[in-house]
């Protein structure tokens, strides 16, 4: 009997270490965005718009958005960025970052129809669209540091390589 409460324990122990190993290579999806700072940190469900006419049509025309879920656009390279609202239903926050994942600015409750430019700033490579207020309930402001795929791991503030 005293074996298989050893092999119980190796069984737990083992499967905790797979669990943790999973969990930290989910944060580095695709259709995962992962977002940090030392106040904590924000999971978003995301689809990607990195080819022109995904970026062109983003949230257009869409009528709601799980609270969970954003777009990541991805530019080939860093560059100035602006968007607008044009034919976007719902409010959003916009989260420019660098090309090392680095939150540069967020616009805050962009309006829906809005056709005004939005400049999120020079040297942008990813921009994540989130409902419009979440990001300041959560606290996400500059300086907070975004893991994903489309970040060049050599240059990422937060890899995908590194634990949460």
């Amino acid at each position: 009997m005293g074996n298989g409460g050893k092999i119980v324990r190796v069984t737990v122990a083992a499967l905790l270490a797979c669990l943790a190993s999973v969990a930290a290579a989910e944060s580095c999806r695709e259709d995962v965005a992962m977002l940090r700072s030392d106040a904590g940190t924000a999971r978003f469900r995301i689809e990607v718009a990195d080819d022109k006419e995904e970026r062109a049509q983003g949230l257009m025309n869409r009528e709601t958005m799980s609270m969970s879920a954003g777009m990541l656009f991805i530019y080939p390279e860093p560059q100035p960025v602006g968007f607008w609202m044009k034919n976007t239903l719902i409010p959003l926050d916009m989260i420019f970052m660098d090309e090392t994942g680095t939150v540069k600015n967020v616009h805050h409750e962009a309006q829906p129809l809005d056709e005004s430019p939005i400049f999120g700033g020079q040297e942008i490579l990813a921009v994540l669209e989130i409902n419009g207020g979440l990001a300041r309930k959560i606290g996400i402001s500059e300086g907070w540091t975004m893991r994903h795929t489309a970040i060049d791991q050599t240059k990422a503030a937060w890899p995908c390589s590194e634990s949460q």
